[in-house]
């Protein structure tokens, strides 16, 4: 099996001879050339999903920037039969380095797909053939594990295909902007609607388990954090005090906390509040704003923003409180919206400075700051689940400017747009489904 040798954060360089491999050093990017042919249907029921599956696993991997598709013209063998050997030399005549195979059957409403990938210069297996089973209506779903089977054994990492993002979906002029919580594939595929726009909806968080998202709603005239169910669409405030606001929730790793901002008296601090309970703890007390409060991955510490030393900054604490000590420290501008990655090592944020906004990355310490991308406004990063990619929000400048959802590789590179049907801000990425 194919693996991924870690040796910086740059660019994408391959292997150009041996076992088939990806490695990630500080070389000029080489996507490696990968053939997708449409998978064998078994019946004629199946010949539709057969080319669509596979066209789907194709844009899955390319997109990453990692894969460069050989269009089908280039072929010289024709893959008619999934059991078939592989003719190994006609795919290495066209520079093809991996090759992804596959089959559909369709019986009714069910659907099964088989596949393989294939080293195409080692002339083998790229590991055990794999079959998922489900319905016809959720073959995108499927196309998705897929790929992320791929991806993970050319890799040697876990993909993040078969995730989806929860949203503000924007709509209307600036002036009388219509907020509305929706959800989506990872690609901006299946959006559907998870409220209606009659309120103001601000900065909604996947749980864990991928099945509830915590949001700041002005439902009732002022914000107060709500609890949604998606699969059954139900939600509920949590417990809060009458007039109090509340804001910028986030889940714990296990899913029976929450970390929140709460605001009484000009003052802003953070808590933690047990779901189930109600109960809270107060975690900050000082003279100032605390707010964006993020998990870490093991739960033991909470990163948030701050403009206790007089500009917004980035600061570390226990999940217990206590003294926090701060880690951003740029020789300029303000830092805020940080987002502890899945990984564990990085802490991605929003970044302010000269009249331009930026996502940027940093080690937990403060360390290794890089900045991925400029313009007039980016803001709110959230992690794939692998902890590779990074999606953010873009608002354009001008009296018509429009909220757009843009994703980037943690080494700056593959920036690309992520299509929604209306404006799109305060993206969070959900756990593998």
């Amino acid at each position: 099996m194919a693996g991924l040798m870690i040796l910086g954060t740059g660019s994408v360089a391959m292997a150009q001879s041996g076992p088939l491999r990806i490695e990630i050093t500080d070389g000029v990017i080489e996507p490696l050339p990968i053939a997708v042919p449409n998978f064998v249907p078994d019946s004629p029921a199946a010949t539709e999903l057969a080319v669509n599956i596979a066209r789907v696993v194709a844009e899955d991997l390319t997109g990453t920037g990692l894969f460069r598709e050989i269009p089908s013209s280039a072929y010289i063998s024709q893959v008619t039969n999934f059991d078939a050997p592989v003719q190994y030399a006609d795919w290495k005549a066209i520079n093809a380095q991996a090759l992804v195979t596959g089959a559909v059957g369709v019986n009714g409403n069910r659907l099964t797909v088989r596949f393989l990938g294939h080293d195409i210069f080692a002339q083998g297996d790229l590991g055990e053939g794999l079959q998922f089973s489900g319905t016809t209506e959720g073959w995108r779903r499927m196309a998705h594990k897929v790929a992320d089977a791929i991806y993970s054994r050319i890799t040697g990492e876990s993909g993040y295909f078969d995730s989806r993002v929860v949203y503000v979906s924007e709509s209307g002029d600036k002036a009388n902007r219509r907020k509305r919580l929706a959800v989506m594939d990872y690609d901006g595929a299946n959006v559907q609607y998870l409220t209606d726009s009659a309120s103001i909806v601000l900065a909604p968080r996947f749980s864990p388990t991928g099945d509830r998202v915590l949001y700041t709603s002005y439902e009732t005239g002022f914000p107060q954090i709500h609890v949604l169910d998606i699969g059954q669409v139900q939600r509920r405030i949590l417990s809060s005090d009458d007039g109090i606001m509340s804001f910028a929730p986030r889940f714990a790793p296990d899913g029976r906390t929450v970390v929140y901002s709460q605001s009484q008296g000009g003052n802003t601090d953070l808590f933690r509040m047990d779901i189930s309970t109600g109960q809270r703890n107060r975690l900050t007390s000082a003279p100032s704003i605390e707010t964006a409060p993020s998990f870490s991955p093991d739960g033991s510490q909470i990163v948030f923003e701050s403009d206790r030393s007089g500009s917004q900054q980035l600061y570390v604490m226990s999940v217990n409180g206590g003294e926090a000590r701060r880690i951003s420290f740029g020789k300029e501008g303000r830092y805020g919206t940080p987002v502890w990655s899945p990984r564990g090592d990085l802490i991605a944020f929003t970044k302010q400075n000269k009249g331009r906004f930026h996502i940027g990355v940093m080690r937990t310490d403060g360390s290794e700051e890089r900045l991925l991308t400029s313009s007039f406004l980016d803001e709110g990063p959230t992690w794939s689940p692998n902890g590779r990619v990074i999606m953010f929000a873009r608002q354009s400048q001008g009296a018509a400017g429009r909220s757009t959802l843009y994703s980037v590789d943690i080494t700056g590179r593959n920036l690309k747009p992520v299509r929604t049907p209306d404006g799109a801000s305060d993206p969070a990425w959900s756990p593998l489904q």
